[in-house]
């Protein structure tokens, strides 16, 4: 059965036509319906036959209209977060957080929205509502406004504390609930504006990104021996890193009932000296708290007599320091590089202290240069301020009793610093650990390091331009949140065998786009199909992908 237009006095006319057969085997065609001249009909006569056909083979209505399409939005990457968020738990933990009566909005949607921007497009809260008219991200409400995303951050943090304990009750089957090791670190985050206010979290010191004094807050992560991270906290920007210690401590007792914790730290973070009073927190608790601790370099020199006495095998070493296990892991390459820069550097010094003493000397003998006159007073103070930038007083020494200018090496520490070139010096009272893991713990913790590149690069958290301190602490809360879902996604593509970070995951994800059409009244959508590269990231991440059509 087809159309047929046959033609007539100058005239058109559509015919429904069937072929049949006769007998011998011969084709023949009959009308079986006239539908009228062709200049007379419109597409409304039409439309109730071809959508009778349509309706019966289950296709697609026929209109008469122009198909209208909307801009294709981002789908892959966002349905991936809200897939995994809701595996995780995250969207019971909040809810659950965040029911009030009082509130219109739906708060976990639009919590999941600002975590999702730090991982897909970060952006200030503005910039957030133009990236979500770029994408679908699944059960958001229809209307979101600047004020609904400062009222949810507000929410958040006034419930922050029972939130990231209930997100830790979900992480809980990741980890070790016999023996647990956590690491701890600090970072800084800078903040811009100069308000002051009451209780401010934004205070000046030293920011470790910059090396120079900004106002900043500082941000501390406890990550498990997985990568996970399992809780943040939040302190002003001159807090000493060692006051963080207890507080944190005392978190991750209270949210993680294991029965041992065993606390890798840098530093900068830890002391011999706090040692015993962190050991008593854990003991009231009624848990086994040790701890692997990095010697700081300054102490080092009350190591000498114990280097002298060590054994070496295969690089490794073991004694006793303040009463605890001493291991010292050396590796030759790293010494000799170390050794080789010091010297270069100190060579520096002395080829500028050099350059004074010849223009001292050419001076004398009545060869003067353009420009004021140097004098020796002039020459020391240079030369002192430039070992002093270079770090090196501790091996160049200037004479100030001499009428001359002068300085000396003081060999004798520079052979002492090159004792130490290459030595990772480690205390510890893990008495169950060899001296290699315990070398392995401690390099581990060079991971939540590179958690705080992931913060600060593709998450953005830094600078921070909100003021009020309940919303900086907000930021960093939903900064966490992307953390923890970023770094699920690396574990998870890690133990599956994919190459690809997490980031790459959700650019490649991001090019599923889901298409809205209109035709008439009627709506479509849809999504593109995906390719072979993102269906295998959907099943290293462990997500089922989207169906298709929506």
């Amino acid at each position: 059965m087809y159309t047929r237009i046959t033609r007539s006095g100058g005239r058109s006319y559509p015919q429904l036509v069937e072929s049949y057969r006769v007998a011998g085997g011969s084709v023949r065609q009959r009308v079986i319906a006239n539908l009228g001249r062709l200049d007379q009909l419109e597409p409304k006569d039409l439309d109730p036959l071809i959508n009778g056909l349509n309706r019966a083979l289950g296709r697609t209505r026929n209109e008469a209209f122009t198909p209208e399409y909307e801009s294709a939005k981002a789908y892959g990457d966002v349905f991936l977060l809200h897939q995994l968020w809701h595996q995780l738990g995250f969207s019971k933990a909040i809810r659950k957080s965040l029911r009030s009566s009082k509130r219109t909005t739906d708060a976990e949607a639009l919590v999941r929205l600002m975590v999702f921007n730090r991982l897909c497009a970060p952006d200030s809260k503005l910039g957030c509502l133009d990236w979500l008219e770029t994408v679908s991200i699944p059960d958001m409400p229809a209307v979101v406004t600047h004020q609904h995303l400062l009222r949810t951050m507000d929410a958040l943090i006034e419930h922050g504390t029972q939130i990231e304990k209930l997100m830790a009750e979900q992480l809980r089957p990741l980890l070790d609930q016999q023996l647990s090791v956590v690491f701890y670190d600090l970072t800084t985050i800078r903040i811009h504006g100069e308000a002051r206010l009451d209780n401010d979290l934004r205070a000046h010191g030293m920011n470790k990104e910059t090396g120079g004094i900004a106002r900043q807050f500082v941000l501390g992560v406890v990550q498990s021996a997985e990568g996970i991270p399992l809780m943040h906290t939040v302190h002003p920007g001159n807090v000493a890193e060692t006051k963080t210690l207890q507080s944190m401590l005392t978190q991750v007792l209270a949210q993680f009932p294991v029965e041992r914790v065993i606390l890798v730290a840098d530093r900068g973070l830890l002391s011999v000296d706090n040692i015993a009073e962190l050991t008593e927190l854990a003991d009231v608790k009624a848990r086994q708290l040790q701890f692997i601790l990095a010697v700081p370099a300054r102490r080092y020199s009350e190591l000498c007599d114990t280097f002298e006495t060590l054994t070496w095998t295969d690089g490794l070493a073991e004694s006793t320091f303040a009463g605890h296990r001493l291991v010292v892991a050396h590796d030759p390459v790293r010494a000799a590089e170390q050794t080789a820069r010091r010297r270069e550097r100190i060579q520096e010094q002395v080829d500028f202290a050099e350059a004074l003493v010849n223009k001292l000397n050419a001076q004398d003998e009545g060869q003067s240069e353009p420009g004021r006159r140097a004098s020796d007073r002039g020459a020391y103070s240079r030369f002192v301020r430039s070992v002093a930038e270079a770090e090196l007083t501790r091996f160049i020494k200037a004479d100030y009793n001499s009428e001359l200018f002068s300085y000396w090496l003081d060999e004798k520490a520079i052979e002492k610093a090159e004792r130490f070139d290459g030595k990772l010096v480690l205390v510890t009272n893990v008495q169950d650990f060899s001296a290699e893991e315990i070398v392995y713990r401690y390099k581990a913790l060079a991971d939540i390091e590179r958690g705080f590149r992931v913060l600060k690069s593709d998450l953005e958290i830094a600078p921070v331009y909100h003021r009020l301190p309940e919303r900086i602490e907000a930021h960093a809360l939903i900064c966490f949140m992307a953390l923890v879902l970023y770094r699920v996604m690396r574990m998870r593509l890690r133990a599956n065998g994919s190459t690809a970070s997490p980031k790459t995951a959700l650019e490649r994800l991001r090019r599923i786009q889901q298409h809205k059409a209109t035709v008439g009244a009627q709506e479509y959508t849809g999504i593109s199909k995906a390719t072979k590269a993102q269906l295998d990231l959907f099943a290293a991440l462990e997500i089922t992908p989207p169906k298709h059509p929506l």
